[in-house]
């Protein structure tokens, strides 16, 4: 908004022209959905004006027919080595520490660390929030957000009164029970990822998100990627996208959709466990039973 801004900032609403926007949309056409997400705050910005009489309802919206631009999917999944890597970068954080880099020629090089002793412990705060992320595939602010009265240890769920989708439960599985179990609950702090400002929650895992994901060797993988991997081990074992949209506290459907193309093939999976076990017959190492 603020190159619209910088490029139409002295014309009023009323004399925005589509082909004004549709300029700028394709100025912009370098991140195409950059350039599409501008497009939908312009439709939705005079949507909103047109519906509270800001503008008469016989205005039309400059936003609306223009063209979108194609779009290649940003999702990452974490494949099982890469997990494992994830993995043994939290344990590495909050146990040895991780390795840090030093301008060798910088003016402080010569007072640095040894490179054995280059190391940095991270919050046990940061690597939790990482941790309960994708074990139950809660998005960041749902987490970040989150107070311990919020914790249903009796129905294992974690359950916010507010979320992007109002008022959801997270399901806890065992591990993240054990995640919050290890937690300290500070007596000034009432959320579980508990801010360095007393009563305040974490503001954000750029710096730790940063750090464990360099030493991970996963450089690029972003904090919402998490989610759609949690979502992707779900739907290669075939769990059904119905359910999986409910962990994820999906509205709609078509928001699951996209996980479609990651669920094992049942007929697949069935003709390779009666094969398996014509096999297993055949070697002398079962029975087929009729």
């Amino acid at each position: 908004m603020a190159k619209l801004r910088a490029a139409h900032g002295g014309v009023k609403a009323p004399q925005l022209s589509r082909s004004q926007v549709a300029t700028m949309h394709a100025h912009l056409g370098a991140n195409p959905i950059a350039a599409n997400r501008f497009v939908a705050i312009v439709s939705k910005l005079f949507s909103w004006a047109i519906d509270r009489g800001l503008l008469p309802e016989t205005h039309a919206n400059p936003a609306a027919r223009i063209e979108h631009f194609k779009e290649r999917s940003r999702e990452r999944f974490l494949k099982p080595d890469e997990l494992a890597r994830l993995g043994e970068a939290l344990r590495l954080a909050e146990t040895e520490g991780l390795p840090y880099a030093v301008d060798e020629s910088g003016p402080n090089a010569k007072h640095a660390a040894k490179l054995e002793n280059r190391r940095v412990m991270v919050d046990p705060f940061s690597i939790a929030a990482i941790r309960l992320l994708i074990l139950t595939g809660a998005r960041l602010r749902e987490i970040l957000n989150a107070r311990w009265s919020d914790v249903d240890a009796a129905r294992g769920t974690l359950f916010l009164p507010d979320s992007k989708t109002g008022a959801k439960p997270i399901f806890l599985n065992t591990a993240a029970f054990d995640v919050l179990n290890d937690l300290p609950r500070l007596v000034d702090n009432p959320h579980l990822i508990a801010g360095a400002k007393p009563g305040l929650p974490r503001t954000d895992l750029k710096k730790p998100w940063a750090a464990v994901t360099r030493a991970a060797g996963l450089e690029g993988l972003r904090i919402h990627d998490l989610r759609h991997s949690f979502a992707s081990v779900g739907a290669g074992a075939s769990m059904g996208l119905p359910i999986i949209g409910k962990l994820l506290g999906h509205t709609q459907a078509a928001t699951t959709q996209r996980y479609a193309h990651l669920d094992a093939d049942p007929l697949r999976r069935a003709a390779d466990a009666i094969g398996e076990t014509i096999s297993a017959a055949m070697d002398g190492k079962g029975v087929v039973r009729g």
